[in-house]
């Protein structure tokens, strides 16, 4: 079974640059993530939310790569039932005609 969360979106402190240690920004995070569904046996999509939004505003990183190692670490930490586990975070607002992301 596939389960994926879509374009989450909110507010948290992730880059080196001043103004992005003053204040939060937008940030954009897409997981796709495998599992043996068996009756009983299933991912819970809204705690798996609560989860990514809790571990990047808490850590507030200096990196893209840092957080996107930190939060697939978490989510498979977090919930064991995980085969595959697809990640990809992104600041749409840190550039002008762009949106920069990276994914694992």
């Amino acid at each position: 079974m596939t389960i994926q969360i879509e374009q989450l979106e909110f507010d948290a402190i992730i880059g080196l640059l001043d103004f992005e240690r003053d204040r939060p920004q937008r940030v954009r995070i897409d997981v796709t993530a495998t599992y043996d569904y068996q009756p009983g046996t299933y991912l819970e999509y809204a705690k798996m939310v609560e989860a990514i939004k809790t571990h990047i505003i808490q850590q507030k990183y200096k990196l893209l790569e840092e957080a996107l190692e930190g939060l697939h670490a978490t989510l498979t930490k977090a919930f064991p039932t995980i085969e595959t586990l697809h990640v990809t975070i992104a600041k749409p607002d840190i550039l002008p005609d762009c949106v920069v992301s990276l994914h694992i």
